[in-house]
C-alpha cells in the first residue's frame, strides 16, 4: 500500500491534462472521449449490471491459477463480494466504454472476465465488434456468461482457460485485435509474456489498455519496458491504466494524464 501512495504522489507531480497536450491525436482523445462527461443511455445499463451483482449473495467456488495453468488456491466466495472487490469501478466502466466507442474497434480481446463488469462496457461501446473474453476459472465464468446473456451482449464470447495457455494455443498470428484489454495476471512476468505474444495481432489502429500499471515495482518495471519497445509509439498513463498505441505515423511520445 505504501509503494502505491509513493507512486501515486509521484503521477500527480507529473501528470497534466489536455492544455498541456500537443499531441493532435492525443488532445482529441482526451477532450471528446476521456473527458467526455456527457450522460450516455449505456451508463444506466453498466449501472444495473453492476446493481444485480451487488444483490447476488450466491457463492461459488473461485480457482486462481499460477504459472504453467496450476491451480494456486481455491475458496468459496460471494457473488457480491467478488463484484465489490474484483470487478471494474464505475467510473473506470464508463471511460472503458468510451473508448471502446470512439475508436470502434472491431474485434476486441479482454484477459481476464471475471464477473463481466468491464466485458459488457466492451461489449456495448461497439455492439458490431466481436469481443473474445478469457477467464481461468470456470464457475466465475459461468457467472459472467448467465449475466452478459441476461443483458443481451450478443457480441461476446466466453473462453475458459488459463491465459497463457490460450494465446499459445491459439492461432493467434492470424487474428488482429484492435483492441486489447489485460486485466489478469498482474505480474511483470505475465504482462510482458501477453505483450510479446500478442504482438503479432496488433495493426497500425490496434489500441492495447493495461491495468494496475502501477500495482507493485515489478508491474511498474513491466510498464516501462513496454513504453520503451520500438513498436510502442504513443503510451498514456493515467496511474490505474496504461494505453499504449502502435501509430506508425506518430512521433515517440509518453504522456502522464489525469483522467
Amino acid at each position: 500500500m505504501l509503494f502505491q501512495i509513493q507512486s501515486y504522489l509521484k503521477f500527480l507531480w507529473h501528470s497534466k491534462n489536455e492544455h498541456a497536450v500537443h499531441s493532435p491525436f492525443v488532445f482529441s482523445l482526451l477532450t471528446k472521449c476521456f473527458y467526455d462527461k456527457k450522460p450516455k443511455p449505456e451508463y444506466a445499463i453498466l449501472k444495473k449490471y453492476r446493481k444485480t451483482l451487488l444483490e447476488n449473495k450466491n457463492f461459488i467456488e473461485v480457482t486462481d491459477f499460477g504459472a504453467g495453468s496450476r491451480v494456486f488456491k481455491s475458496n468459496r466466495r460471494q457473488i457480491s463480494k467478488i463484484a465489490q472487490t474484483a470487478g471494474i469501478s464505475p467510473k473506470r466502466a464508463e471511460l472503458l466504454f468510451r473508448v471502446t466507442n470512439y475508436f470502434q474497434p472491431s474485434t476486441i480481446l479482454e484477459i481476464g472476465t471475471s464477473l463481466g463488469l468491464a466485458t459488457s462496457a466492451l461489449a456495448l461501446g461497439n455492439p458490431k465488434a466481436k469481443v473474445v473474453t478469457i477467464e481461468g476459472c470456470p464457475n466465475t465464468a459461468n457467472v459472467a456468461q448467465n449475466q452478459l446473456a441476461e443483458f443481451d451482449c450478443k457480441n461476446v464470447e466466453n473462453v475458459i482457460s488459463e491465459f497463457e495457455s490460450f494465446l499459445i494455443s491459439e492461432n493467434i498470428q492470424a487474428t488482429n485485435y484492435n483492441l486489447i484489454y489485460f486485466d489478469g495476471n498482474h505480474s511483470k512476468k505475465a504482462t510482458l509474456a501477453y505483450f510479446d505474444l500478442l504482438l503479432p495481432t496488433i495493426d497500425n489502429d490496434s489500441v492495447w489498455i493495461f491495468d494496475d500499471i502501477h500495482w507493485s515495482k515489478d508491474m511498474e518495471e513491466a510498464w516501462e519496458i513496454i513504453k520503451n519497445h520500438p513498436m510502442v509509439k504513443v503510451t498514456i498513463d493515467t496511474f490505474q491504466w496504461g494505453f499504449v498505441f502502435f501509430r506508425r505515423e506518430q512521433p515517440k511520445e509518453h504522456f502522464i494524464i489525469r483522467a
